[in-house]
């Protein structure tokens, strides 16, 4: 069971003080959490890929590649990249130079986007975002297969029999399918035999069970041996010594950013009770002290079969120091638990 963080270096105003960080100051500041996640034991850490004023990461392998000479252990992945308005050849080779940087720990997570401000930005048509991902996403895969690439699609140039560098240190180097939910991206993602993460970020986390066996079919259908495809979910939490300080510490940024990207989508208003309501046993919010997210975290393993867990945090903008030591708490405190019971358990099967 993998533990580890995700982060979109979100510069929103301050939920208190309404002051804004610049850019730079927050991307310096994800650099040293990423540091700390790896001295601390985690598994993973996971950066977004954004493109509009309160995101600061536009390239998620720049930021992974400022911390990899820094770490020693810790995976380095986007959460996500947008692959439809991206080009695979340079995804590809970004993700190749973080890898030999880091020696072996750069993942991919290639996604549609949940948000759009990429396809203007780049001269793409949102009436082509289904069909972009899936040529795009075939294309990514070919590099990855093969030193030399021969290929032809409908939404980019061709590529006639060349070289495409320089190479992963890892043969192939992974690449995760991130998924809001959607039936078919996750049965895409389970006929490609890819591993799967899925945003769990409200109702109940048990109710993307199914999701996961249809995930499993798939991949069972294709000739893919289900049990060896890991399974991700995205979810945000926080943690501090009791969970009462938790809940006070990351609501008020949590409202802060669902109220705004409500005002966006039409969504209703979040309230404390729609928070409070989230963050019990059954809900979506891993937010607590370490026992509490522990077995919070240990629930999804046995309910839902995930393998690999991705604590969002923070969501919006709170001081550096409280989610540095919630950083801490997941490394030193949670993960150890979730760790031992989940082996014991799996163990006695």
């Amino acid at each position: 069971m993998e533990i580890g963080i995700t982060t979109f270096v979100e510069t929103t105003p301050d939920p208190k003080t309404g002051h804004v960080i610049s850019h730079a100051q927050r991307l310096r500041e994800v650099v040293e959490e990423i540091v700390l996640a790896d001295e601390v034991g985690l598994d993973v850490f996971g950066v977004g890929e954004h493109h509009r004023k309160d995101f600061a990461a536009s390239s998620p392998a720049v930021l992974l590649a400022a911390a990899a000479s820094r770490t020693k252990r810790i995976r380095l992945t986007s959460a996500v990249t947008v692959l439809s308005s991206d080009d695979p050849v340079r995804v590809f080779q970004d993700f190749s130079m973080l890898d030999g940087i880091s020696n072996g720990r750069a993942e991919i997570m290639a996604g549609r986007g949940s948000f759009i401000e990429s396809f203007p930005l780049f001269g793409y048509d949102l009436k082509d975002y289904d069909t972009l991902f899936e040529e795009k996403l075939e294309l990514l895969l070919k590099i990855r297969e093969s030193e030399k690439v021969t290929w032809k699609g409908g939404h980019r140039p061709a590529i006639d029999n060349l070289g495409v560098y320089p190479r992963p240190v890892q043969d192939p180097l992974p690449v995760w399918i991130g998924s809001g939910g959607n039936t078919q991206s996750v049965i895409r993602a389970g006929l490609l035999g890819l591993p799967l993460a899925l945003a769990i970020i409200g109702g109940r986390p048990v109710q993307f069970a199914p999701l996961v066996e249809i995930y499993k079919r798939a991949a069972a259908k294709a000739g893919h041996d289900p049990s060896k495809l890991p399974v991700a979910s995205h979810s945000h939490g926080f943690v501090a010594e009791s969970a009462e300080e938790a809940a006070d510490k990351f609501f008020p940024s949590t409202q802060q950013v669902m109220n705004v990207l409500g005002r966006e989508r039409g969504w209703g208003h979040y309230s404390r009770a729609s928070f409070d309501a989230a963050r019990s046993f059954e809900g979506a919010l891993y937010v607590g002290d370490p026992e509490t997210v522990a077995q919070k975290i240990i629930h999804l393993r046995k309910e839902v079969g995930i393998t690999r867990f991705m604590m969002h945090v923070p969501l919006g903008t709170m001081p550096h120091d409280q989610v540095m030591r919630a950083i801490e708490l997941l490394g030193t405190e949670v993960a150890p638990r979730v760790r031992e019971e989940v082996s014991g358990w799996e163990a006695g099967q």
